[in-house]
């Protein structure tokens, strides 16, 4: 058996698994959450694909209550760290403190952070200083935590959840490229409907108390990490993706005008493996073992939208990343629909 075959015999036979945890992971968090169903479709998808998500949305919209109920829902440890701008690496590392041993000694022990946890929600991550910012690099990217000689391997599933808000610039850094380019997705969390405000304030500020039961824990999601990584991709759908990402860079063949005119850098290939690794899960989920283009289109949104970086011509005129993600998608056509 070639090792493609027994890949896809591997996802065939974890599909149902799969689906059957994303499903109840994502009732047990709706039990909690009104609507965003997209958001937390997407945050899902990230988890199920090891990757990091920053979500985007004016205070009260329940970013922090989705990420914390999504570590309850998956029984992994989460911890929560609320950025300030006089916080500082040690703070969400850890360090070494001086502690009195049973003889009256003293030595060094290790004091690891809250960024040593499966599920760490990073709120209101653009209000921490650079320096701070940098240090989940480290984390995010080579899943360990380096302080002083001492380097720690973070226990798999390992995911940040960043928080920021989009209007309030007042004491914010703003995250560099090289970090933004860190997290698979980008989701944008909205107001809700008029039709969504009766069940959320039911839900907030009537007697009974939501309680979300832990319905997978992180052994489960490591193994169907694994089912997701074997889902096949066909030469058609990868070169897509790969046209996609090429399509947000100024001066590529695949880019629309609007790219030239508006853009100043476009998708690194991170882009095209997050839109690999998305239209794998999206692929499980519809019940398929091999990746599609309509499999890459529908996260493309999430995926590139952060790693558009406009300039100041884009600013003057209100082009956003999201429109010029949909002008990459309609210029550029799947390769079998190409004439």
């Amino acid at each position: 058996m070639t090792d493609s075959n027994a890949a896809a015999e591997r996802a065939r036979a974890g599909a149902g698994e799969f689906t059957e945890v994303f499903n109840r992971v994502k009732a047990q968090v709706g039990r909690l959450i009104v609507g965003q169903e997209e958001v937390i479709d997407g945050v899902l998808t990230a988890l199920m694909c090891g990757g990091h998500v920053l979500l985007e949305g004016v205070p009260g919209l329940g970013k922090t209550m989705l990420v914390k109920s999504l570590g309850e829902a998956l029984n992994l440890n989460f911890s929560r760290i609320q950025f300030t701008p006089d916080m500082m690496p040690a703070d969400i590392q850890g360090t070494m403190v001086l502690t009195e041993t049973e003889g009256g000694g003293h030595e060094l022990t290790f004091q690891q952070g809250p960024l040593i946890a499966n599920l760490v929600l990073a709120d209101e991550i653009n209000r921490a200083t650079p320096k701070t910012q940098s240090a989940l690099l480290e984390a995010m990217q080579e899943r360990q935590v380096t302080v002083g000689r001492r380097t720690i391997r973070l226990d798999e599933p390992y995911s940040v959840m960043a928080t920021q808000n989009p209007v309030e610039q007042e004491g914010t850094y703003p995250l560099p490229e090289a970090q933004l380019d860190r997290f698979l997705f980008k989701q944008i969390v909205s107001y809700p409907g008029e039709e969504e405000y009766a069940p959320i304030l039911e839900r907030t500020t009537g007697e009974q108390d939501v309680v979300i039961e832990p319905v997978a824990d992180a052994e489960t999601i490591v193994r169907l990490r694994a089912v997701a990584r074997a889902v096949a991709v066909p030469e058609v759908a990868q070169r897509y993706a790969v046209q996609l990402v090429m399509g947000t860079q100024p001066n590529s063949d695949y880019a629309p005008d609007s790219i030239g005119a508006y853009v100043a850098l476009g998708s690194s290939p991170r882009g095209a493996q997050g839109l690999i690794l998305g239209g794998k899960v999206r692929a499980l989920l519809a019940g398929r073992f091999s990746v599609s283009t309509d499999d890459i289109r529908s996260v493309a949104l999430p995926v590139l939208r952060h790693r558009i970086l406009v300039n100041f011509h884009a600013q003057a005129n209100r082009v956003t990343p999201d429109l010029l993600v949909d002008d990459v998608l309609q210029s550029v056509e799947p390769p079998h629909t190409a004439s």
